[in-house]
């Protein structure tokens, strides 16, 4: 099947939005330690939403996932598990380079690792570099990696504005070269192995294929798989955590800082955690409906889905006015990121929309 490439690209900026925007909801949570907030959400991310919807979508969910080889099985988990080590240090990449270096390098690597390994693992990569439909893909590929690097940038260069004029720090008070560098990369390479758990779930895709599951939904039952390896990482180190701070009393209406005062909203914390682990879950369920309809350059999703999280996170951030104060050569920089992303995104489509007419 050749699929739709432009109905790809949508569900693709569909998913993107989704996943710029979940943490929306986990801002107006109050009074709860990150650990807390973040399992919570987390078990609507990695376990609730994706068998809610994989049972409501696919049939036969239980007996595909059985019929499945074990070792699919065990790679799809092992796969999200190291993704998930991923995850969990990016905010330590941030720490120890600063938004600028920081990004540029484990987005970066991100990008590239999710978007490449899978066909060079598969041995296909000479033979789309071969094709004029290919080149155009790979070029939209390069094209998003120069736009996460501008966008990084006009980071960096806001928060040095914003220090100027005593907005904020933009100084990288704890910065170290070498211990920066070993986490961004090690951070970068984990974070895109959830693109070779998706890969590596292409049999279970056969198998609800068989059942009679409709292609769009064909990868919400490897999400299942995917998911519990990054469920089972994020949930080990907020237990860790939980135990260290003593926070667990909090997911019964203890605060984190008792001193404070007040009630503690717990319904409302429950709920804007499942409306924000629910978000973050959507942006994996349109990618596994764009990556269906990007026919053999399905690869590409990857770096799809990470140049919509960037373009509309910065949207976002413009919306509740982060940039107000940034300088008009700032913004014309973020605006000229932006606009590599979104081409980017028409040069990919592009290319697998020649694929899927010449194929």
């Amino acid at each position: 099947m050749n699929g739709n490439p432009a109905l790809g690209v949508l569900f693709h900026w569909i998913g993107g939005f989704s996943s710029a925007s979940f943490y929306v909801p986990y801002k107006r949570i109050q009074r709860w330690s990150w650990e807390v907030f973040w399992l919570a959400g987390g078990l609507f991310s990695w376990l609730i939403a994706p068998w809610t919807f994989a049972a409501l979508r696919t049939h036969d969910l239980l007996g595909v996932l059985a019929a499945a080889p074990s070792s699919t099985l065990f790679w799809c988990w092992f796969w999200g598990a190291m993704w998930g080590f991923g995850g969990l240090t990016f905010g330590l990449t941030m720490r120890y380079l600063g938004l600028s270096l920081g990004m540029a390098v484990a987005l970066g690597l991100t990008t590239v690792i999710g978007t490449m390994g899978p066909p060079i693992f598969a041995g296909t990569l000479g033979t789309i570099a071969a094709s004029t439909s290919g080149k155009l893909t790979l070029l939209g590929i390069l094209i998003t990696l120069v736009g996460i690097v501008v966008v990084a940038q006009a980071g960096s260069a806001k928060e040095r504005e914003l220090a100027s004029t005593g907005g904020s720090s933009a100084g990288v008070a704890e910065f170290d070269l070498r211990k920066g560098l070993a986490i961004a990369v090690f951070s970068g390479v984990m974070s895109g192995c959830f693109a070779w758990g998706l890969a590596a779930g292409q049999p279970v895709r056969d198998l609800t294929l068989a059942a009679g599951t409709d292609p769009l939904s064909q990868g919400l039952p490897v999400l299942c798989v995917v998911l519990a390896g990054g469920l089972t990482t994020n949930a080990l180190w907020c237990a860790w955590l939980i135990v260290r701070n003593r926070s667990f009393g909090q997911f019964f209406g203890a605060a984190a800082d008792p001193q404070t005062g007040g009630k503690v909203p717990v319904l409302a914390n429950y709920l804007l955690a499942a409306l924000g682990g629910t978000l973050w879950y959507f942006q994996f369920f349109f990618y596994t409906m764009g990556e269906s309809q990007m026919g053999r350059y399905g690869f590409s999703s990857w770096t799809l889905h990470m140049a919509s999280i960037i373009l509309f996170s910065t949207i976002w951030g413009f919306a509740l006015k982060e940039w107000q104060e940034a300088s008009a050569r700032t913004r014309t920089m973020v605006w000229t990121g932006i606009g590599l992303l979104v081409g980017a995104t028409v040069v990919i489509g592009a290319g697998n929309m020649l694929n899927a007419a010449t194929g």
